[in-house]
């Protein structure tokens, strides 16, 4: 269903329509227009990109919060119910040490950053969510774009796939979380569900049986008659821009280049298996191969790390699967070439409290966290910041949400500080605060 509205800007939602006066014109969702909203861009991009050290960037967003003590910030030397149970094993970077549940990452320390002093003052899921995602306070809801639409946004679309996609979709616990928010819904991911489904494919990107070259024909001479209403519509930028969206929106459906960035099928079984055959493993190569294709920002959710019960039990059974998958996403990076210019982060909204609780779990804990940061120019084998005795609170080089964005941002050639302009035309700079993390560099 394609809504069209002439409406005027004061009226408008969000994503530039209008509340009232809907032209629904019906049936095109077969030609793929469901991924019209997802693959616009600006016709013309404002200012020059600075210098950038990154092509893209892999974000493995691991939601719910990863207790940091159980992980990459072990303290072997507190009392039991602070350190956990798990043992702490050596890594490949001298006096560098992990947990006993990370055997594969210890053998990669040495081309990851890790920061052990990601700190905020949020425990909420969904505030803290799109806190870390956007770099901005704000409501639970997402007042800000999250930084793939921001990405999206500013880099607009170079080539037959997306610049920004979600695998398998977005974060969500309640609702939908990382969203574009007042950017529009052309900036929203491209989601691409679980890759390691059997015969996996990517909704949208294959044409129905039922679709001949005369439906295809007779769809697009409808589309041109919208047009002609739309070229007399002044100041409504969804429809002055909608046959370049609907035209993006075509080629992906028709373009082999754009079904074969999501054909994970085509990777040898080998180093699938490598990977994980899990839906995170899985989720970690198709971020590889969209990379790889020019796609700008993807990200990588990974929920269910919220343990308040049973923690040992949830992390016995969950931190293998990511050991696996991250490990070897930055292997096959960097063979590939690819870890030179792909920025690679990994992290949550927050760590874990520093005291199990009565229900042998964790709650969360936003004074705390670790994060790791990989290529693009990150030297890697380095330990930012620090935690106290207890790991509750960072003791040194605290690094906020908005210091991460801007690392991000910056990274990319996209000026943190730039002004974009709401629907209403007001003006809000991408961060508000922040600075770049130089000892991921120096």
């Amino acid at each position: 269903m394609l809504d069209i509205s002439p409406g005027s800007a004061r009226s408008r939602l969000c994503n530039g329509t209008s509340r009232r006066d809907f032209l629904r014109v019906g049936a095109l969702a077969p030609l793929g227009l469901s991924l019209a909203n997802l693959l616009s861009f600006e016709k013309a991009m404002a200012g020059a990109v600075a210098p950038s050290r990154a092509k893209s960037v892999i974000l493995v967003y691991l939601g719910g919060g990863i207790s940091h003590h159980d992980t990459f910030d072990p303290k072997p030397d507190a009392v039991e119910e602070i350190r956990g149970k798990y043992k702490t094993i050596p890594t490949n970077v001298t006096g560098l040490q992990v947990t006993e549940l990370l055997p594969q990452m210890a053998k990669v320390m040495d081309k990851v950053a890790l920061i052990r002093s990601g700190t905020h003052e949020n425990d909420h899921h969904e505030t803290a969510t799109n806190w870390v995602l956007s770099g901005r306070f704000g409501s639970p809801f997402g007042d800000y774009p999250a930084m793939g639409a921001v990405v999206a946004h500013e880099t607009g679309f170079s080539g037959i796939v997306p610049p920004y996609v979600a695998v398998p979709k977005n974060p969500a616990f309640t609702w939908e979380l990382g969203k574009s928010a007042w950017l529009g819904g052309r900036y929203e991911s491209f989601k691409c569900g679980d890759p390691n489904e059997a015969n996996f494919k990517v909704r949208d990107l294959s044409q129905s049986a039922e679709i001949t070259p005369q439906v295809l024909e007779r769809r697009r001479s409808l589309l041109a008659a919208v047009d002609q209403l739309s070229a007399r519509v002044k100041g409504n930028d969804q429809i002055a821009t909608y046959d370049e969206f609907e035209q993006k929106a075509t080629e992906m459906v028709l373009a082999p280049k754009a079904q074969a960035a999501f054909d994970i099928a085509q990777e040898d079984a080998k180093l699938r298996d490598e990977y994980g055959r899990s839906e995170f493993g899985q989720s970690c190569l198709m971020a590889r191969r969209l990379v790889e294709s020019g796609v700008r920002f993807v990200t990588v959710n990974n929920g269910g790390w919220d343990h308040h019960k049973k923690i040992f039990e949830g992390l016995d059974k969950k931190v293998p699967g990511f050991d696996q998958g991250f490990s070897a996403l930055i292997r096959d990076l960097d063979q590939r070439g690819l870890l030179a210019d792909t920025l690679v982060v990994a992290m949550g909204e927050f760590g874990r409290t520093p005291k199990v609780n009565k229900d042998a779990g964790r709650d969360h804990w936003g004074r705390a966290g670790s994060l790791i940061f990989a290529g693009a120019g990150v030297q890697g084998g380095r330990v930012i910041g620090a935690t106290d005795k207890n790991g509750a609170f960072v003791t040194d080089r605290p690094v906020r949400p908005a210091d991460v964005c801007w690392t991000i941002y910056e990274a990319l050639g996209i000026d943190p500080a730039k002004e974009l302009r709401t629907p209403e035309g007001r003006p809000v700079s991408i961060l508000a605060e922040g600075g770049t993390i130089k000892e991921l560099y120096a």
